[in-house]
Order: C-alpha cells, then structure tokens, then sequence
C-alpha cells in the first residue's frame, strides 16, 4: 500500500472514485469537491480537473480509483472494487467527531467501526441525528420518500447527485425517528443506489 505526505502541510486528502466501462463517475461532484478542498485548506485558486490525471480506459470493471493530494495532487491509485456484504448495523454515538473534508486519515472511524460487535456495519449518531456510516452516505424510506441525513459526516458525491436529481431529498433524521422508517440504504461513489439496503 502507498503512503503520501504532503510535505508542506502534513495533512492530504482523497478522492474515491469509482471507473468502470472505461468511463469515470461522477467527474463533476469529484472535481467540485477536490476544489472547493483545495481552496479552504490551501487557498487554492487554481482549479484542478481530475480528468487529466486519471487514465480510465482499461478499466472495464468496477474500479476504485484512488486520487490523494493536497494542494496539488500527490499520487493516483487504482485497484479492482468488490462490494462487501452489509445485512445489520449498529448505532454508534460521537458527538465531537468532524469528517466534513475526506481525510486520507480516517483513524476516528476505525475506532468507531471497531465498535460494530456482531454487526457488519455503524451508523454514526453526532448530536442526537443520524449521519453515516463508517464508509457510506445513508438514506432511510419513510413510506413515502428517501430520506438523507442534511447533517451528514460527508457531503458525498453520489449524495450530491442524488439530491440533484430529486431521489432523495435532505432532512434531519433525530435517533429516535429511526424506528418510524422501514429501510435503509447505504451509498458511496463506488455503491450505486439501492445496491445495499436493510431492512429496518
């Protein structure tokens, strides 16, 4: 496994991207969200576009394309993706915790996935409000329509488009509405909706 160190600033950041068909998802929220990461950690003004430095074209399966950097980017991974299996969560309670920019360190959220038990999977509660899990965005079925967390660890980019495009819509989810919802489902750049859901 490769370690990147930003020499200047001592912190990196990811992109996890998913490519398959030769083709890479979600170009548009991948390079918004490195930009907007840039210029509040770095003061950024140049704008990166992540196709340039991305060669999708021989990856025919489902891929995770790893991209790290900081004010510039640092290195690019890729590597085959499976899917893990998730049928059960725990609920697993930080109030302090801050992942509002994807860290390449993720050391709170192992420790906080150390915590799953029997489960295959957490779902994190920060102040009384659902938020993700240890790798995912999150979007419960009320009935009538999906609802996402508007307070979530990580804005995500398959979130973002999923917004956009009216599936889901943004709201605060108290722990204790959890048991009024029928399902979950968990999603990331790399899991299309639907892919994984639990059923409540």
């Amino acid at each position: 496994m490769c370690r990147f160190i930003d020499r200047n600033h001592g912190i990196t950041f990811v992109e996890t991207i998913r490519i398959e068909n030769g083709r890479i998802s979600n170009l548009f929220y991948h390079n918004a969200r490195l930009n907007r990461t840039r210029a509040a950690w770095f003061a950024s003004k140049e704008r990166l576009d992540l196709a340039s430095y991305i060669q999708p074209a021989p990856y025919l399966s489902r891929t995770k394309c790893r991209v790290v950097y900081a004010d510039r980017i640092l290195g690019v991974e890729y590597s085959p993706y499976h899917l893990r299996p998730v049928g059960s969560f725990t609920l697993v309670t930080d109030d302090k915790i801050d992942y509002s920019y994807k860290k390449v360190d993720r050391s709170r959220l192992n420790e906080l996935f150390s915590q799953r038990g029997d489960r295959d999977e957490i779902l994190i509660v920060r102040e009384g409000l659902l938020t993700d899990t240890s790798i995912c965005n999150v979007a419960l079925w009320d009935g009538k329509e999906w609802i996402t967390p508007a307070r979530p660890l990580l804005p995500g980019t398959m979130r973002a488009a999923l917004l956009e495009r009216g599936v889901i819509r943004a709201a605060d989810i108290p722990v204790d509405e959890l048991g009024k919802c029928q399902k979950i489902r968990m999603f990331n750049a790399l899991i299309d909706f639907g892919e994984v859901e639990i059923e409540l």
